[in-house]
């Protein structure tokens, strides 16, 4: 294998270019003599992941000039109440989106409660619905970070045509979505795609005949350097806390690839943090956006 110079994908660089967009886009609709967007958001719990996640959502809410809300319930909220403040909102004309932080606790059922988002308000595009739109094309809300990913890719002007694309995971949240929308016909998009996963054998061999890997499996450093051929693109969606006892918080957050090792084979390559994590944020803002102009009758 041949080391090269490789070109980071930015996400924080892109994120603040697209928050300025979303931000002038707001500024107009307030002028325009409306209510600025509003997006909420239900907490249950106090995971320090999702505490951090909604903390984020809502500080970007602010700076974008959106109005947010967040709605808290502590760990032993009944299914039925959770259910009762969904639809509570889905009524609630106030309100552009909501979302509903996952994971929830294990004695709700977490299927029943996307299922009970209303599809026009749910910019986590999770609900049956929106995916079942994105799947065959049409408009709906497509969940943030397979939609943060496809606008990196489009922003650095990546070729995808015809490209031999490898999305390694099958989430519902990340690698089933993002499989179907670089298969779909557009730019970026038009690509052979394949799925990896758990029982997928001969995982590396597949990997190396690549052209894009999407690596979304929540495994710390499982893409290798000899998984990877040269000249590459590595979308690593993988956010990991690993202990670190020379950081401040006792960790660091690692992707699903080795870094280091497989950077200088790619031709792009996301870093973490910084790379999809800001895409992600910022694509939920955009589809509150969208809801919020749809609702107001001010799509161009």
């Amino acid at each position: 294998m041949n080391k090269q110079s490789y070109t980071l994908l930015d996400g924080k660089k892109v994120s603040d270019e697209m928050r300025k967009e979303i931000a002038a886009d707001v500024q107009a609709i307030v002028e325009a003599g409306y209510e600025p967007p509003h997006l909420a958001a239900i907490l249950v719990g106090h995971d320090g992941g999702s505490e951090t996640y909604v903390k984020n959502k809502m500080k970007t809410c602010n700076e974008l000039g959106f109005k947010s809300t967040l709605v808290r319930f502590e760990e032993d909220v009944t299914e039925a109440e959770l259910l009762d403040k969904v639809n509570e909102m889905n009524h609630d004309d106030t309100l552009d989106g909501f979302i509903v932080q996952l994971p929830l606790p294990s004695h709700i059922d977490e299927q029943k409660v996307i299922e009970a988002v209303d599809p026009s308000k749910d910019v986590d595009g999770f609900h049956p619905v929106n995916v079942g739109k994105m799947s065959i094309g049409l408009p709906g809300f497509v969940s943030a970070t397979p939609s943060g990913i496809m606008e990196l890719l489009k922003r650095y002007d990546i070729d995808t045509d015809g490209k031999h694309c490898v999305v390694l995971g099958r989430s519902n949240i990340v690698g089933k979505p993002v499989a179907m929308l670089m298969m779909h016909k557009g730019n970026p998009g038009n690509a052979t795609v394949t799925v990896c996963h758990s029982r997928t054998k001969n995982i590396s061999e597949i990997c190396r005949s690549a052209d894009i890997i999407i690596a979304a499996l929540g495994a710390p450093h499982f893409v290798k350097e000899d998984m990877v051929k040269d000249g590459a693109v590595v979308v690593d969606v993988g956010t990991t806390r690993v202990p670190d006892s020379s950081r401040k918080s006792g960790f660091r957050l690692t992707g699903d690839v080795d870094f280091d090792n497989v950077a200088p084979h790619c031709s792009y390559i996301t870093p973490v943090p910084g790379g999809v994590g800001p895409m992600t944020i910022i694509s939920l803002m955009k589809n509150t956006l969208i809801s919020a102009r749809r609702r107001r009758n001010m799509l161009e």
